[in-house]
């Protein structure tokens, strides 16, 4: 198996409850982000007994999945045990052993489609085989001068004109529809910050930002998925998810 296909087998655990399996993809020393849950792999394993014994059966639909190094991250939806679907970005990472070691994730309820009637997981579903560092670079360059407010001046350099596909659930297409978001947020005194960015992520012409910042004064972990095309921008997915309170996690990994 491929690690691309390992890590989509271990999310097939929460439907199936093959302990036997989760317990084969699994390093004994895995380190788990989520802060719901316990680290370790019998704490993962645990999550799937419980599961399987729920009287609604989980459900687990992947979108997209990707590779980089040592690094799957896929975009899915779960419905854990009925209690409603939620839009995720999974990261796992393979040990030398090609057992999976690490995971961090964000999730979010899903919504209804935004402004521009894109929902959070449609668009563009094939992946191109470009220069997957030509992706990053890209990437991580916006992220820093635009996201992280370093080089705001060069925002209108990495699009091309007002072509934006956005699945954000509140803001429209383009760069005007970006525009029009920040300036209602700003009415309400709303700021959203990115203070620093832990992993770009990259394959082909796909690259996924993980960064943590605030939105609102809250600690927010932000998954920003983009796609590259012709050295800009082109389309554009996200999770923010609030940073529970430390009293409140179950391991002390840490979000990121």
């Amino acid at each position: 198996m491929t690690n691309k296909e390992k890590a989509l087998a271990l999310i097939n655990t929460f439907v199936t409850g093959d302990v036997a399996k989760a317990k084969e993809l699994l390093a004994e020393d895995y380190i788990q982000h989520n802060l719901a849950y316990g680290t370790g792999a019998e704490a993962f394993v645990g999550a799937v007994t419980y599961l399987a014994s729920a009287p609604v059966k989980t459900t687990v639909e992947n979108i997209r999945a990707f590779e980089d190094g040592d690094k799957v991250f896929l975009q899915t939806v779960y419905n854990f045990a009925g209690t409603g679907e939620q839009v995720a970005f999974d990261i796992f990472r393979f040990d030398s052993e090609g057992k999976i070691a690490e995971h961090w994730d964000n999730l979010a309820p899903k919504a209804e489609p935004n402004p521009s009637g894109h929902t959070q997981t449609d668009g563009t579903l094939e992946k191109k085989n470009v220069d997957k560092e030509e992706t990053r670079k890209i990437v991580s360059e916006f992220v820093g001068d635009v996201l992280r407010g370093e080089n705001p001046d060069k925002l209108t350099s990495y699009f091309d004109g007002d072509k934006y596909i956005q699945h954000n659930i509140s803001i429209a297409d383009g760069l005007s529809g970006l525009g029009a978001a920040l300036e209602a947020l700003a009415k309400q005194g709303i700021q959203m910050i990115y203070n620093k960015t832990y992993f770009v992520l990259a394959d082909g012409d796909f690259a996924l930002a993980v960064s943590e910042g605030t939105f609102g004064g809250v600690l927010t972990s932000y998954y920003d998925l983009f796609r590259v095309e012709n050295g800009k921008i082109a389309e554009h997915w996200d999770i923010m998810e609030s940073i529970a309170d430390e009293a409140t996690w179950q391991n002390k990994n840490g979000k990121f």
